[in-house]
């Protein structure tokens, strides 16, 4: 039976954001239904304003699976560069975490801004291990176990938080609301 999700971005208060998500079977990793949902979490990331990483519970499907823009680590890229990657494949855009698992924190932590594509205009200071370690599969059921710190370890963390129901703005302080921008 196919799963069921959106292709768009499912907003606070939806319950499924609040769902401890479930693993993906090993065996179903490279199924239609699993490579299908990773295509459009990959579409509906591309086309998002500003956003670097997606959980699967953001498009309603309570799985643990997330994604990340590979370029993530230049976001100066412009608006063109995004309108050009979205005529490639989209899945060539992006790395793909299935099951993924923090085993290792730093002990340091660093305060970040922080928003979220599913609590919209809103940000936040956070406290966040400054390096992490992840251990999950790709999307053909390899397994792999990659370092990260500053932004990137940032944003594993966001994206496991949402994979276990977690949002941003349970441990933000200083959160506010930026009105969207006016329309000339």
């Amino acid at each position: 039976m196919p799963m069921k999700y959106k292709k768009k971005i499912v907003l606070d208060p939806d319950p499924v954001l609040r769902k401890k998500a479930e693993e993906v079977k090993k065996e179903d990793i490279r199924s239609p239904d699993t490579q299908s949902l990773i295509r459009t979490m990959a579409e509906v990331l591309l086309e998002s304003e500003n956003g670097v990483g997606l959980a699967a519970p953001q498009i309603g499907a309570p799985l643990r699976v997330f994604i990340v823009l590979k370029k993530v680590l230049t976001l100066s890229e412009e608006k063109k560069d995004q309108e050009e990657a979205r005529k490639k494949d989209p899945l060539s855009e992006v790395d793909i975490y299935i099951n993924p698992e923090i085993k290792n924190r730093s002990k340091t932590t660093i305060i970040m801004d922080e928003g979220c594509l599913s609590v919209p205009r809103m940000y936040g200071k956070i406290k966040r291990f400054e390096k992490v370690t992840l251990r999950a599969y790709n999307e053909r059921g390899e397994s792999m176990e990659r370092g990260a710190s500053g932004l990137l370890a940032e944003i594993f963390q966001h994206e496991v938080d949402h994979l276990n129901g977690i949002l941003f703005i349970d441990s933000a302080k200083d959160v506010k609301e930026f009105a969207p921008p006016k329309e000339e």
